[in-house]
């Protein structure tokens, strides 16, 4: 397209993605394609640069507040977690005990997610989860928490995660445990994911297409740079795909091959 590109890194530190706003407001960029750092903590930085002329394109997380950003392209998580959970339930044979490790309760995703997740499982008389915990969207915390979980819970079947980083760290902490019984899925569809369950361990994930709403953003802010208008709706989502051992090879970068 023919833009001069500033990449930077915010590493889910709100405050740090609002020094990078105003070091690029000053700057004077056209426009900002964000994987924001946080729901509620995002929107005054995306007010600023609205202020100073600013668009701003929002992939994979979405902000609590409207007309704020240019566009908000995001996974359809709900629909996403619907079909995972009732892969799990299959997997499951619709009965016995699970845990539940989710997301950070500043991210609006985290929500959605266990809200599908519930939709689903919580209408299945024969399955009950004895525990629910954040690990914050962290490996070392899934493998904590799941050794914490496991250690008062040992009977039980299934894990279901939050994201793939989760149910990776919790997939370890069952192997170590010697509990490669116990059926454990993620949400991401994350290569290393992928890896994971073409290598037995994992039994699934869904894909986020972080590709193309990435790619859709880029087309976007271009169209909006020149032109003013996206001709789209603020929000808008992309279906997610059920990755299992049948397909998940087909995948790779957040995409089919």
């Amino acid at each position: 397209m023919g833009y001069n590109t500033v990449k930077l890194v915010h590493d889910d530190d709100a405050n740090r993605q609002l020094e990078q706003f105003e070091t690029v407001i000053a700057q004077g960029v056209a426009a900002i394609i964000l994987d924001n750092a946080g729901a509620d903590a995002t929107v005054a930085a995306v007010q600023k640069a609205k202020d100073a002329g600013i668009g701003c394109f929002l992939v994979d997380r979405e902000i609590t507040e409207e007309g704020v950003a240019v566009s908000q392209i995001i996974s359809n998580n709900y629909q996403g977690a619907t079909i995972l959970a009732e892969y799990f339930v299959e997997l499951m044979g619709e009965e016995g005990t699970y845990v539940e490790l989710t997301g950070r309760d500043t991210d609006t995703n985290a929500h959605i997610r266990n809200e599908g997740y519930h939709d689903v499982i919580d209408q299945i008389a024969g399955m009950e989860m004895v525990a629910q915990q954040t690990a914050n969207w962290s490996q070392t915390e899934g493998y904590t928490v799941m050794e914490t979980l496991l250690q008062q819970n040992p009977g039980i079947k299934g894990v279901i995660c939050g994201n793939d980083t989760m149910a990776l760290g919790a997939q370890a902490a069952l192997l170590t445990a010697g509990r490669d019984d116990v059926i454990c899925v993620g949400f991401d569809g994350s290569d290393e994911a992928i890896e994971s369950i073409m290598a037995g361990e994992l039994k699934a994930t869904s894909l986020q297409p972080v590709a193309e709403m990435a790619l859709q953003a880029a087309i976007q802010a271009d169209e909006w740079i020149r032109t003013g208008s996206t001709g789209k709706p603020e929000k808008q989502s992309i279906d997610m795909v059920l990755l299992t051992p049948e397909n998940a090879d087909q995948y790779e970068g957040y995409a089919p091959k």
